[in-house]
């Protein structure tokens, strides 16, 4: 990738949490300890740094949060810690004495050689191992503005968004965000697209998973990236055992999570997406919808984004398939059930047991035969009520019509075989045609063998079951009307990638022998619409070489359809996803053809029958994408010549 790319600019900041080395009750060590990790964190150049809860004191300091002594030592601190990280905000935890006499449990944020301002913990624990009130006082209604010689002019609220650039963040601490009104809830909906979270939580069986759930599922609630830095193990063990939980989630998603126990400083650093969240936030309309909080005062933090050169978090090539192979056992299930359910639901409605599919020997059918299979086993009919249909024509080869044939006779299904030839031909004499290369020929073909699978189904009383893919039909790789059309697309939600993984899937968990040889034979087939005639009885067409990589088109779909990406981001993104597979060049070309194909190839997707939505995008008019036939693709096509 090229040296020069300032990721920032693309809609990341990098932020790090860290469980420094406590020494409790001694502030001036502590600031030592903070100044240490500041430093060691040079060379990441995070925008944001956060310390855990009471970081300047130690959380397990107990009654000394009673003396003066360690109060004045806390102000010491703190200005010493004012130039510790110029360019940077760095948040810690700190008591502080309010001027009605309270002790408040607080978060500094720490900017351009200044406090700008606090935030005191709203939820304060104080059953089972936590005793907290002894020594703290709520801060619900708490809103001071302090004047301080040495620390300067800054506010003590709750109601407080700190901004960075154009990106605003807030703050919770520890039981906060355990609590039934969590202040991190309210502030997102005020305009903060992070939430950071000082913390002190002990270690105990199982509380990890509790707490990563917990700050999983704030960032998927409230559309935000979460940064979690909680107390480490040389706090005091005399009853309870902290261990230095460092987390990052942001829509759901944990980003990254350090080790725990270890008494060494620990940090994790990571890239938030505010790019993706706003995105999020404006297409969720829950969110958008919610009424919002009033009187946030929204103080500026008088910094900057830091220069990102490479980024810390990484992109998955194919990122419709999870890369854990219990986590895809369980989703390859899901997706089969899925689409077996909706057409199970769809037979029952239309008052039909029978159901009328075109079988090519390609991916794409034989993973809507094997739904099929699946449906009229899950609503106890027989076999026979599935009319499979082998219609070869000019362009079909010898491997994928036995392809067919053999995956009917493993399965025990009776094959109907059409050929279109004499049908396609007396078509193009009556036009006057006689090119057998372009796209007059290739259509015929395929709109022959439609119109064999909707006679057929009114034949028979049955419904024709679609095949084409996600994939396709975000390229438009279908004719109109013609294998654009069925009366229900159990694969209309499905990517191409994934359509491989779940036909191999099927092969090694729930085929037999002689079905998975098959399986693995269809899987082994160039991706070909088999339209034009083979070349010394092999493919002459395969689509990959026309319309390039599905792999890439996966990867380009998601992120602009599901992220809302912009073109120069998503070209960055797929360089590094995919290198060294494909340089940026080719990552460029197909990037181009992808978004020429897409807009112009929406009236297909406008007419699109039903389908499934099995997973979180699809391009169905009715439900995720909505998009006027008429739009152009001039301006990005322009922008990505500009890189």
């Amino acid at each position: 990738m090229s040296s020069d790319i300032n990721y920032a600019d693309l809609g990341y900041l990098r932020a790090v949490a860290v469980a420094p080395e406590v020494h409790i009750g001694d502030p001036a060590a502590n600031a030592g300890s903070i100044r240490a990790a500041l430093a060691a964190l040079e060379d990441e150049d995070p925008t944001i740094v956060l310390f855990p809860e009471l970081s300047l004191t130690g959380y397990s300091a107990e009654d000394l949060f009673f003396s003066s002594h360690l109060h004045e030592a806390v102000r010491v601190a703190l200005v010493d810690l004012l130039t510790a990280a110029p360019g940077r905000v760095v948040v810690v935890g700190t008591p502080w004495i309010t001027q009605d006499g309270r002790l408040l449990n607080c978060a500094a944020v720490l900017s351009a050689g200044t406090v700008v301002g606090m935030v005191p913990k709203t939820a304060i624990a104080n059953y089972g191992e936590f005793y907290e009130r002894r020594w703290f006082a709520p801060a619900d209604d708490t809103d001071h503005e302090v004047s301080d010689p040495r620390l300067g002019e800054f506010r003590i609220s709750t109601r407080q968004l700190f901004r960075i650039a154009t990106t605003r963040f807030a703050i919770e601490i520890c039981e906060d965000l355990w609590s039934p009104r969590p202040p991190g809830a309210l502030a997102s909906l005020a305009g903060a697209e992070l939430i950071l979270n000082l913390s002190a939580s002990n270690e105990l069986v199982a509380k990890a998973d509790y707490r990563r759930d917990l700050v999983r599922m704030a960032s998927a609630q409230w559309l935000t990236g979460y940064l979690y830095a909680g107390s480490g193990p040389s706090e005091s063990t005399k009853d309870v055992v902290f261990g230095g939980h460092l987390l990052a989630a942001e829509d759901g998603h944990v980003l990254g999570e350090a080790n725990r126990f270890d008494f060494e400083t620990q940090h994790l650093g990571v890239d938030f997406d505010l790019d993706k969240l706003r995105h999020e936030r404006i297409q969720n309309t829950t969110f958008s919808n919610t009424p919002r909080p009033d009187s946030y005062a929204i103080v500026d933090t008088n910094c900057t984004l830091t220069t990102i050169g490479e980024l810390t978090r990484k992109y998955a090539a194919h990122p419709f398939v999870p890369d854990d192979e219990t986590e895809f056992d369980a989703r390859a299930r899901e997706i089969l059930s899925i689409q077996t359910t909706g057409l199970a639901r769809r037979l029952s409605a239309t008052q039909t047991n029978t159901l009328v599919i075109g079988l090519s020997g390609g991916l794409d059918s034989t993973l809507a035969f094997l739904v099929c299979l699946d449906t009229l086993q899950k609503l106890g009919l027989e076999r026979t009520g599935l009319h499979a249909v082998t219609m070869p024509g000019p362009g079909t080869t010898q491997h994928t019509h036995d392809s067919a044939r053999m995956l009917c006779s493993a399965t025990g299904v009776e094959l109907v075989e059409i050929a279109i030839g004499p049908a396609v031909e007396l078509h193009l004499d009556d036009l006057g045609h006689d090119d057998e290369t372009d796209v007059v020929f290739e259509n015929a073909q395929a709109r022959e063998r439609t119109q064999l699978l909707f006679n057929l189904a009114n034949k028979h009383r049955g419904i024709v079951v679609g095949t084409g893919d996600l994939s396709e039909l975000a390229l438009g790789w279908c004719t109109f009307n013609a294998d654009h059309m069925a009366n229900y697309n159990v694969n209309a939600s499905v990517p191409k990638t994934m359509i491989a993984y779940l036909v191999r899937w099927y092969a090694r968990h729930r085929a037999h022998s002689a079905l998975a040889e098959i399986l693995e034979r269809v899987l082994d087939t160039p991706i070909s619409p088999e339209l034009i005639a083979p070349e010394n009885g092999h493919i002459s067409q395969e689509t990959e070489s026309i319309v390039g990589p599905y792999e890439l088109h996966d990867f380009f779909l998601f992120h602009f359809v599901r992220n809302g990406f912009s073109p120069r981001k998503i070209y960055h993104l797929a360089g590094r996803a995919f290198a060294p597979e494909y340089d940026l060049p080719t990552v460029k070309k197909w990037l181009k053809v992808f978004f020429q194909r897409f807009f112009a190839q929406q009236f297909k997707r406008t007419t699109l029958p039903p389908g499934p939505k099995v997973g979180t995008l699809s391009l169905s008019p009715r439900g995720d994408w909505r998009m006027p036939d008429e739009a152009g693709a001039t301006r990005i096509i322009t922008d990505l010549d500009e890189i």
